[in-house]
C-alpha cells in the first residue's frame, strides 16, 4: 500500500468480508488473529483483484517498509528530527543497516533508494504545482530542496519538462504506479 486511497481499499476489503483487523496502515496490515492458510489464500485473492498483495517474504516487507516511510515523509510531510539525515531515519525506522537496506533495495527494485525518493518527490511537485496554490520557491521549500533552481533542475532530470512546461499540460501518475 503507498496511499491513503490504498488504506481505504484495504481496509473495505476487510470490513466488507468480516476480517477482524487492528491496524491498516502504508504498507501493514495487522489482523486481529492469525488465519487459515484457506482464509488467507481468500484474502490474497481479495486483494490481488485490487492491485495488493501479502508480502510474506522478509526482503519484501523491507522494502515496503522503506516505500512508506518515503511517502509518509515526502506526501504527508512526516516529521523526522532536523538534524537526522534520511539513511539515519530509515535505520532507526526499519531497525536494519542503511548498507544492507540500499543494496536490497537496489537488487528488488532496479533503483537506488534515493532514486525512488527523487520520483517521489517530482511527483509531490507535480501535485503542488497543479494546485497552483503555490510558487515553485515555495513548492521547492515545501519539498526541502536547497533552491527553486535544484528542484527545476531534478524535475527536468525525471520528467523531461520545465515545471513550467509541466504546468501548462499537468499530467502525473497515481502515486501506487511508481
Amino acid at each position: 500500500m503507498v496511499c491513503n486511497r490504498c488504506i481505504k481499499v484495504v481496509t473495505d476489503i476487510l470490513k466488507n468480508n468480516h476480517i477482524d483487523f487492528d491496524e491498516v496502515t502504508l504498507g501493514i496490515l495487522k489482523l486481529t488473529e492469525d488465519i487459515s492458510n484457506e482464509n488467507k489464500e481468500f484474502l490474497n485473492t481479495l486483494l490481488k483483484k485490487e492491485g495488493f498483495e501479502i508480502l510474506e517474504n522478509k526482503d519484501a516487507i523491507i522494502i515496503s517498509k522503506i516505500k512508506a516511510l518515503i511517502i509518509k515523509n515526502i506526501h504527508q510531510r512526516l516529521e523526522k528530527p532536523e538534524h537526522q539525515n534520511f539513511s539515519k531515519y530509515l535505520t532507526l525506522q526499519i531497525g536494519i543497516d542503511y548498507s544492507y537496506m540500499s543494496k536490497l533495495f537496489s537488487e528488488l527494485e532496479g533503483k537506488t533508494i534515493e532514486q525512488y525518493t527523487i520520483e517521489q518527490r517530482i511527483e509531490r511537485a507535480k501535485e503542488l504545482i497543479i494546485y497552483k496554490e503555490l510558487t515553485l520557491s515555495q513548492i521547492s521549500y515545501e519539498l526541502n530542496y536547497s533552491s527553486p533552481q535544484h528542484l527545476s533542475r531534478q524535475f527536468k532530470q525525471v520528467t523531461g519538462l520545465t515545471p513550467t512546461e509541466f504546468k501548462r499540460i499537468g499530467q502525473r501518475k497515481k502515486l501506487d504506479n511508481i
